[in-house]
């Protein structure tokens, strides 16, 4: 009897062991069909980017299981075939089943097992939804570069404020609420953040809002530190833009008029232009980059503009951010207003409002910064309300 007690102890002690080896991971498992002999990659996604933690090739039915130790704190993980992706969280022990199809897998995949995961798969597909909207604005035939910019930013508006109600507010400590901060938005060749806290004080106070939940349910989380560091960085980002935005637009001179900081910049004919030395005329301060899509038809717009109002007074000082300098020059060889580049070191203080290329400032006969680019949603309404 004792040796039969001792046995049993040790098997107990073994099952124990086994079972709590496995308590301790988590299991992501499924099938992708119409993917036979593709490898699918399960990478984790770390606040520095994806890493590969397993990969395997696809059969005919498509099946496979990826396990993992359970984390902390919410971790993400992604499954790839390509460039195809399907983004998941585990924050627990638990085991979640995706079944999807291939190609076009991003789209066509049902989650079970994790409301997190179902979360973000309801965030992934209306993140979708918008850059297609953003793509067709932008590539609308009706819509001038201006009016499609104008109308992009409204649908993001709206977009965020659905997303901070729904989901980020409603939840701060869950993992979906930290992916949903971290969405993107590929618009033309440009990827953009939707939330941007260096930029938009709003949005400082969401990223706040989800780093203060955070530290009081995952304080040794290295993705509750980076939410602190993207917001202590933000707030100092929003301070200096204001600083510099009052520096350019509201800095007085001796007559108490708004004045303008002087640029004196090289022009695609090798001269040095100033832009004071236009005194007299209104002029269109332009940033703009000639790489960028849809360049060519910005600057047909500006060519109208310039057609329409120069007779009047009007004159552009065009300001080229192109990191190619060859192909500027190529580019600027035949348009008739002054054009100048430069690599951003003696523009600092006006490009600290810019927002995106292109963008301009309206200056006054004066020397005196009338309308910033943040202002102008239509050019040429801005250009002949001060003219």
């Amino acid at each position: 009897m004792k040796r039969c007690f001792h046995l049993f102890t040790l098997s107990s002690i073994l099952m124990l062991a086994f079972t709590s080896c496995k308590h301790n991971t988590f299991t992501i498992e499924g099938s992708i069909t119409g993917a036979a002999d593709s490898v699918l990659y399960f990478e984790q996604m770390g606040i520095d980017g994806p890493q590969i933690i397993s990969e395997v090739t696809l059969g005919a039915d498509g099946s496979f299981s990826f396990e993992g130790d359970c984390p902390e704190a919410p971790e993400y993980f992604r499954l790839r075939i390509a460039d195809e992706c399907i983004n998941l969280s585990i924050d627990s022990i638990e085991t979640v089943t995706v079944q999807a199809s291939y190609p076009g897998m991003a789209r066509k995949y049902t989650v079970e097992g994790s409301d997190n995961c179902v979360k973000i798969q309801e965030l992934t597909l209306m993140q979708l939804d918008l850059e297609q909207r953003a793509n067709a604005i932008m590539q609308s035939p009706t819509l001038g570069v201006y009016a499609a910019e104008d109308s992009i930013d409204k649908v993001v508006e709206e977009y965020k404020k659905k997303i901070v109600s729904d989901y980020v507010f409603r939840e701060p400590m869950k993992a979906y609420a930290y992916f949903a901060l971290f969405q993107t938005l590929r618009v033309g060749n440009s990827m953009l953040n939707i939330f941007n806290p260096q930029r938009n004080a709003d949005d400082i106070k969401v990223f706040g809002a989800v780093a203060t939940t955070w530290d009081s349910y995952y304080p040794n989380s290295l993705r509750t530190q980076n939410l602190h560091n993207i917001t202590i960085e933000g707030l100092k980002d929003v301070k200096v833009k204001k600083s510099r935005e009052k520096e350019v637009v509201i800095n007085q001179d001796t007559d108490d008029q708004a004045s303008l900081i002087d640029l004196n910049l090289t022009d695609n004919r090798g001269n040095q232009r100033t832009l004071t030395q236009l005194k007299g005329k209104v002029v269109v301060l332009d940033f703009h980059a000639f790489s960028d899509k849809g360049s060519a038809k910005r600057i047909m717009q500006l060519r109208d503009l310039y057609n329409k109002y120069h007779a009047q007074g009007l004159e552009i000082y065009q300001v080229s951010l192109d990191k190619d300098i060859h192909f500027w020059k190529t580019q600027t060889a035949a348009l008739p207003w002054i054009c100048v580049h430069d690599d951003g070191s003696h523009t600092q203080a006006y490009l600290a409002v810019v927002q995106k290329l292109p963008a301009d400032f309206i200056i006054g006969r004066d020397n005196s910064v009338l309308i910033g680019p943040n202002e102008i949603t239509d050019l040429e309404q801005a250009v002949a309300k001060v003219m």
